[in-house]
């Protein structure tokens, strides 16, 4: 058990456009490297209807299961509640709300090179995953 009590810890907001996949994907890989030391919560700027079967697939092979979530709309709310969004991708735009840290993740997308399916969303994962990681120990040091 983490000695970091909810209001002194951490928070992060992962967002993608339909909040389906790169966000989930974010939020499950934070959840898992983190613990309960990181307030972690995902949304989307339009919303899909439900999970991408792969990107739950492949986090599963790590023992991370989001099959449960659904797919949430930002709010300057949830913005401002995390007090640290991280946009995966560069479809997505969000707006500027004063007091919320935004950083931008420019994820590698190896349907560019012609990568699909499973293999790519390995791909995918394993790029979120390292940044999650390096995201883990920023946040945790700063508080």
């Amino acid at each position: 058990m983490s000695d970091i009590s909810p209001a002194a810890r951490p928070a992060v907001l992962f967002v993608c456009v339909k909040n389906g996949g790169k966000s989930q994907m974010a939020a499950g890989l934070m959840k898992f490297e983190a613990g309960d030391q990181v307030t972690v919560t995902s949304a989307g700027t339009h919303p899909g209807k439900a999970i991408n079967a792969l990107s739950a697939e492949v986090l599963q092979d790590l023992g991370i299961d989001i099959t449960a979530e659904q797919p949430k709309a930002l709010t300057e709310d949830n913005m401002r509640a995390a007090g640290h969004v991280v946009v995966l991708g560069t479809e997505a735009k969000v707006p500027a709300v004063d007091g919320v840290e935004i950083e931008i993740w420019e994820t590698d997308e190896p349907s560019l090179r012609g990568i699909e399916g499973t293999e790519r969303m390995e791909l995918v994962r394993d790029d979120i995953h390292a940044r999650v990681k390096d995201l883990t120990h920023r946040l945790i040091a700063s508080h």
